[in-house]
């Protein structure tokens, strides 16, 4: 019966084990790349609107000043 090195057998198993996940991610990596080619050319994004500001009326700083201390003076009364 021949003696095995279990650390050997381990290390071997591990580099293996690795190297398959690592293939694995490498490959998944290249075939979502060239997905992402694909759907951009077919199905390109759309510029979206740029839409003008619309023209609000501006508040005076002081109405708001004015508003606000009549509403405190009105809530302590």
């Amino acid at each position: 019966m021949e003696e095995v090195n279990l650390v050997s057998e381990g290390l071997k198993f591990m580099v293996l084990g690795m190297g398959t996940v690592f293939m694995f991610l490498i490959l998944m990596v290249v075939i979502l790349n060239f997905q992402a080619k694909i759907i951009n050319k077919y199905f390109p994004e759309k510029p979206k609107a740029v839409k003008s500001p619309s023209k609000k009326k501006s508040v005076n700083d002081d109405e708001v000043v004015a508003a606000i201390t009549a509403a405190i003076m009105k809530f302590r009364s």
